[in-house]
């Protein structure tokens, strides 16, 4: 049987919230798998939905670079050693060139600058992951970093028609779904890109917990809590934050559409936040 270590126990309760002895009891039955312990508690009704991507395992900064036109745009993960350096003007600019080099070429060779910036900054830094966005037909790209450059976002809308593309309502909508992406973390954009084995699992995890009720009873229970997952899994189901919730981005992006006399969709978006590649 797996050791079971303190700062195990610690790992788990900052995933799901629950107690210390229930995250013991939960990787001793687990055999210290992590994962498997967050399912347990959450069975059992005592924690939230791992978020994993929540726990920044190194520091670094996340940056973007948009060409013009807004038709190509990158998001680009570096870490480094400390937040000193992360905060560092040198950094960040070495950071933003490397976006921009990224962005114009993705097989661009940018080990030489990280070197240099290496042999600057005294401290070790891994260009660790980046994602290139080119729009297709018509549409935009945009990104956004939040404060402090932990949270990073890309998103490409599309529309039918050019002129709606130009249009200011259009590239204000862009711009309020970045933000929406970064405040409320969805993971994909519709219930359609959700993979069937995590709807299986949330559906098994909803179950267990309502266990012993009647049939008819679980059934609609669980139907309920898969529909409420959905509203902060999937992009288009969340409140729109900018209205307070009170209409969900699908039904806003309809509104617009139809004010201009468009269809417009969300395509695809990524959402970067330091070090979750490496506690993943």
């Amino acid at each position: 049987m797996a050791e079971i270590t303190a700062a195990a126990v610690g790992k788990l309760r900052e995933m799901t919230n629950a107690g210390l002895m229930d995250c013991k009891k939960a990787l001793t039955e687990a055999n210290g798998d992590l994962n498997a312990a967050v399912d347990i508690l959450r069975k059992k009704g005592v924690a939230t939905a791992a978020k994993k991507a929540g726990r920044a395992a190194n520091e670094g900064v996340i940056a973007q670079h948009i060409q013009a036109g807004a038709r190509v745009g990158i998001l680009v993960e570096i870490n480094c050693e400390t937040d000193f350096v992360a905060k560092n003007e040198s950094f960040r600019a070495f950071c933003d060139e490397i976006a921009k080099k990224l962005a114009t070429n993705p097989a661009a060779n940018v080990e030489e600058d990280r070197v240099a910036a290496v042999a600057k900054v005294g401290e070790n830094i891994l260009l660790s992951r980046h994602h290139r966005m080119e729009v297709s037909g018509n549409g935009l790209v945009a990104a956004y970093i939040h404060t402090g450059a932990k949270v990073g976002v890309l998103v490409e809308v599309g529309a039918g028609k050019e002129a709606t593309v130009a249009s200011d309502e259009f590239k204000q909508l862009v711009r309020d779904i970045t933000l929406q992406i970064a405040a409320a973390h969805p993971f994909v954009v519709s219930r359609d890109s959700v993979p069937a084995e995590v709807v299986a699992k949330e559906k098994e995890i909803a179950a267990e917990q309502v266990k012993g009720k009647p049939p008819q009873a679980i059934a609609k229970i669980v139907e309920g809590k898969l529909e409420k997952f959905y509203q902060g899994y999937c992009l288009v189901d969340q409140g729109f934050v900018k209205q307070n919730s009170e209409i969900t981005v699908k039904e806003h992006v309809a509104e617009l559409a139809k004010q201009l006399g468009d269809e417009i969709a969300i395509r695809r978006f990524v959402r970067f936040q330091v070090g979750e590649s490496a506690a993943a």
